[in-house]
């Protein structure tokens, strides 16, 4: 089995759940605020399905040996979503989709090993994996951010979690934050569950994560996986911490959660 199939499902299972969530939604439910502070339903829609249309034009294009559509395409989509209206965006969504989705499934086995995509705004090509694993990330995060608003308690699936957790490429030194620190540095110890998992997070400029256990670490954070992808995702605030959630030491959630102020 190649390493992208596992990610291609998982996206078709988010997919799919989140799709006959759409199918149910009135023109009310998508004007309707999301979890995403600064959008709607509809706009949180808009964003990925825009965003499927861009990763079916650049997978395609290096099906066809072509280079990447660039960023004047991009804002000739995003221009195109912005102009819709939510019931228009939230049916245009269940067609780009399905569109990426069936192109990405029509690959054979050894186009999913061998294929390099130019994403265009990553230093170089990448597999499919990667590729699908970066959209698979936005997809998950952004559904979560539509489920949460009818259920306070609601988690990542776990099979998005599992090919998330420690999945390339590693976005951590982007997203993180070290300005909370004030110059600190302090070492975590963080054990994850659903799958299990015992890393490093180093708060540092850069902020990282590695697997070199240290003896003595400054705190502990224990916490299901899908959690931790919530976490530094920016979408763990106290109404959707699991009560499993346990910090000690200098591993304190509200730092972390301005050290991970969610993108």
């Amino acid at each position: 089995m190649s390493s992208a199939d596992t990610v291609i499902a998982a996206l078709r299972s988010g997919y799919d759940g989140l799709a006959g969530q759409v199918s149910g939604f009135s023109d009310a439910d998508l004007a309707g605020p999301s979890a995403a502070s600064e959008w709607d339903i509809s706009q949180v829609l808009s964003h990925l399905g825009s965003g499927a249309v861009i990763s079916r034009a650049a997978l395609q294009a290096a099906l066809d040996g072509a280079p990447n559509p660039g960023p004047d395409f991009n804002r000739s989509v995003w221009d195109k979503w912005d102009a819709m209206t939510g019931r228009e965006r939230a049916e245009a969504f269940v067609q780009a989709n399905e569109a990426l989705l069936a192109l990405l499934e029509s690959l054979d086995a050894g186009t999913r090993d061998t294929l390099r995509i130019n994403m265009g705004f990553l230093p170089e090509p990448v597999d499919v994996a990667t590729a699908v694993r970066l959209r698979l990330n936005e997809f998950t995060l952004h559904s979560w951010d539509i489920r949460a608003v009818s259920d306070e308690h609601a988690t990542l699936p776990a099979d998005a979690t599992a090919a998330l957790l420690h999945g390339e490429p590693n976005l951590i030194s982007w997203i993180g934050k070290a300005e909370p620190l004030n110059g600190r540095q302090v070492v975590i110890t963080v054990t994850a569950t659903e799958p299990a998992s015992v890393f490093t997070l180093r708060l540092q400029a850069p902020v990282t994560v590695d697997f070199d256990l240290p003896e003595h670490p400054d705190g502990t954070l224990a916490l299901p996986a899908e959690a931790w992808l919530r976490l530094v995702s920016g979408r763990l605030a106290p109404r959707h911490t699991p009560a499993t959630v346990s910090a000690t030491g200098a591993a304190d959630l509200d730092l972390l959660r301005q050290v991970f102020p969610g993108y």
